[in-house]
């Protein structure tokens, strides 16, 4: 299938990116990565006119971290957060959840700000910035302006972005303790049919803070509060675990599709929480 006709635009600013989006309204659209959007333009299920390729804004692009906050461009690729040591350090998790991301072929072109923006609910990195408690870095025609990404989903496929603005870069404290991103997928390459999330920290036997994070169970990334409520002030002891996994299935909501049924899901969202939170338990 070929995509209709379009103009390509490739700024090398942010500002530039924004004036094109400006200029072209509704028949503009952004492009990061290119895996959710390029499909849908070879099938004509969009009708876009302007593409805007982010590839050119080097602002956009990069890792930093300082004074234990964690810095990510946008544009950085899935590769590049597997093999930055600096990001394994300050935090694990998105190491071991990049590397279960498709296959390396996506995860060379694949970058994190268009797999979080676009409101897949199947997408890893939405329900991975739950658990970090991320803050997105938005900026439009009136200016830049922050959203925590645990408000900045809407629905499927609905952000709090608006469409003349763009993602340019996420935030998140480091880490410490135990952490685990655990998936179960169907074949190597494939969305997860459910995905978990962990973050603990445990001091003097006793749990003293948590998150945990669903991917793929709801019409958007989930967190889990009252699982996190169990899990703080227990000594992560089987009974606990066990009371945090049936809150993470209760807050799940999925839907029945190729990926099995509505109880199925259910069941192994179960598995994989347990599975997550046990992970980071031996980790902490």
């Amino acid at each position: 299938m070929i995509p209709g006709a379009f103009t390509y635009h490739r700024p090398d600013s942010v500002d530039a990116a924004v004036g094109l989006l400006s200029e072209w309204g509704d028949d503009a659209r952004v492009i990061a990565g290119g895996h959710s959007l390029i499909p849908v333009m070879k099938q004509r299920i969009t009708d876009i006119s302007h593409l805007v390729d982010l590839a050119g804004v080097e602002s956009m692009k990069g890792i930093s971290v300082d004074g234990g906050t964690v810095t990510i461009g946008a544009m950085t690729t899935q590769h590049e957060l597997i093999s930055s040591d600096a990001l394994a350090a300050a935090a694990p998790i998105v190491r071991e959840a990049s590397l279960q991301i498709a296959d390396p072929q996506v995860r060379y072109i694949g970058t994190i700000g268009g797999n979080v923006a676009n409101g897949d609910p199947a997408n890893d990195m939405p329900g991975l910035m739950q658990t970090l408690d991320a803050t997105y870095h938005l900026a439009g025609p009136n200016g830049t302006r922050t959203v925590a990404a645990r408000e900045f989903y809407e629905a499927a496929y609905f952000t709090a972005r608006e469409d003349d603005e763009i993602l340019t870069g996420i935030t998140f404290a480091a880490t410490s303790g135990g952490y685990a991103y655990e998936k179960q997928k169907r074949k190597i390459g494939d969305y997860a049919t459910a995905a978990a999330g962990v973050l603990l920290t445990v001091e003097g036997g006793s749990c003293t803070s948590a998150s945990v994070a669903l991917t793929n169970l709801s019409d958007t990334p989930v967190y889990c509060e009252d699982a996190v409520g169990v899990l703080v002030g227990s000594s992560l002891d089987d009974a606990a675990v066990a009371a945090a996994v049936k809150a993470a299935v209760d807050a799940s909501d999925p839907v029945a599709d190729t990926r099995g049924p509505v109880d199925f899901k259910k069941y192994v969202a179960g598995v994989i929480v347990k599975k997550a939170i046990e992970s980071a338990r031996s980790r902490a």
